[in-house]
């Protein structure tokens, strides 16, 4: 591969896993960084490997006259967003392309951004296609009767179905990360919310539309992960469930694959499930030719039924769980799939098909946050004072917290304090592993008061029983 530099245009974690892909490649990069995170790690590992010139202090991740100002000055070829931030803003991707100098975009091509980037397209397009959607608005609502006008039908669908709680979600339909949704119970208080979701909407992502769909119960949050690249290649890495979440939609416990139906008894076919997802997942990148790393987002009811969610056409949080699962035949350990969406989007062949994957085991993300699980997961501010975990050869472990001083939890960003990756021979065994981590785990602090540190690592430990269960 020819020598490239690449901006990194995120903090935290993720910016380190894209460091540590770059190495893999003999590829240079930079990174950025506010002051509030001149002491995370992926700053102080961007000094100490590439020295001064490697970072570069900005005001505002979200800045992107600054980011491109950044990629200019460090002479960077492509920008890695990771995930949030520029990751799915399709007119950032345009922008990198389309300039006076142009900088590959580390991402699908912009135009697939922007059309899988609304839930409403991607659900139009999935129709079209005879993939199961959940029933609702194939098109941008932005009118509050005619959204009231479908709000009414799906309710009265439901009480005809025998719905004994009928209830739709009203959903930003640029939005994403379980970001901009609230739940309507009772058709009297629709309005209300459905305009407070347009106005988050409005301002968060520049788009009024909206989505309006049957709000599903009891059901499962699996993905499936793809691997594309710009010559028509597709790779799939089987699936993960996403089911155990915060009150706010955020996800806490990760695991794959989605289903385990060689251990746990579901009231389905669990394994013809798992197919269909994946092979609908395929049909729809083939129709919109993706050509680089997505999940395919599902939901899959009591009875069975699974129903698209959504496309995010970015790099995610819990990609680790898929690659740690994965083997690809005369390639060495499981795979990197941000060293694989990178050369993907330099223009490389994967080099491998869907013959040469193989899956073994299961593997559980935990997503280790400073928060409040008793106050509604309120985030916590203060001073890590002690921050350990026990190394083992499997487990691995994502952070931008120092082990060696105390570090500052920045009050601008989320409290996530790291990713915990383990994987064992089968679920139970990944689940006895994970027990074993978070016991060792020492996590110590103080806040401005000088009360104790508050973590979900209790929470996390009494979730692992309900790991890929469907009670």
């Amino acid at each position: 591969m020819e020598k490239k530099r690449i901006l990194i245009a995120n903090r935290g974690e993720i910016a380190i896993r894209i460091m540590n892909a770059c190495q893999e490649l003999d590829l240079d990069y930079v990174v950025v960084y506010t002051p509030e995170d001149s002491a995370s790690l992926h700053v102080k590992k961007a000094l100490r490997e590439k020295g001064p010139e490697a970072a570069y202090r900005i005001c505002n991740y979200k800045d992107p006259n600054e980011i491109f100002s950044v990629a200019d000055h460090s002479g960077a070829d492509a920008i890695h967003p990771g995930y949030g931030f520029f990751s799915e803003n399709f007119r950032f991707a345009r922008r990198a392309a389309l300039r006076n100098r142009p900088i590959t975009f580390i991402g699908p091509r912009w135009e697939v951004i922007r059309d899988l980037g609304s839930k409403i397209n991607t659900k139009r397009i999935a129709k079209q296609l005879g993939i199961p959607v959940i029933p609702g608005s194939d098109e941008p609502l932005y009118s509050e009767i005619e959204a009231e006008v479908l709000a009414e039908k799906l309710f009265y669908s439901q009480k005809k179905q025998g719905v004994e709680k009928p209830s739709i979600l009203v959903k930003a339909s640029a939005g994403g990360g379980g970001m901009g949704i609230e739940e309507v119970n009772h058709l009297d208080t629709f309005r209300q919310i459905y305009r407070r979701i347009q106005n988050y909407a409005k301002r968060q992502f520049g788009d009024e539309g909206v989505l309006i769909e049957q709000c599903m119960r009891d059901y499962h949050h699996l993905e499936v992960q793809l691997l594309c690249s710009q010559h028509e290649e597709i790779v799939h890495f089987s699936t993960r469930n996403c089911t155990i979440q915060s009150t706010g939609r955020q996800k806490r416990v990760e695991a794959a694959p989605g289903f385990d139906p060689r251990s746990i008894g579901y009231p389905f076919d669990a394994a013809r499930v798992l197919e269909q997802m994946v092979n609908y997942s395929v049909q729809l990148a083939e129709k919109v030719k993706y050509d680089n790393v997505g999940t395919w987002e599902w939901i899959v009811t009591r009875d069975g039924r699974p129903y698209l969610l959504e496309v995010n056409t970015r790099i995610q949080v819990e990609n680790e769980i898929s690659a740690r699962i994965s083997r690809i035949a005369g390639h060495d350990g499981p795979v990197n799939l941000i060293r694989e969406q990178i050369r993907s989007a330099l223009g490389e062949k994967l080099g491998f098909s869907q013959d040469d994957v193989t899956f073994s085991g299961t593997s559980i993300e935990l997503r280790i946050v400073a928060e409040d699980v008793k106050r509604g997961f309120a985030p916590w501010c203060g001073k890590i004072t002690t921050f350990s975990f026990p190394e083992k050869p499997w487990v691995r472990v994502y952070t931008h917290v120092p082990q060696d001083e105390p570090y500052e939890i920045p009050t601008e960003y989320d409290p996530n304090l790291a990713l915990a990756i383990i994987w064992g021979m089968n679920t139970e065994q990944a689940k006895e592993r994970a027990r074993d981590f978070l016991s060792r785990t020492v996590i110590e602090g103080e806040d401005s008061r000088g009360g104790p540190i508050v973590t979900n690592l209790e929470y996390l430990m009494e979730r692992l029983d309900d790991v890929l269960k469907f009670e």
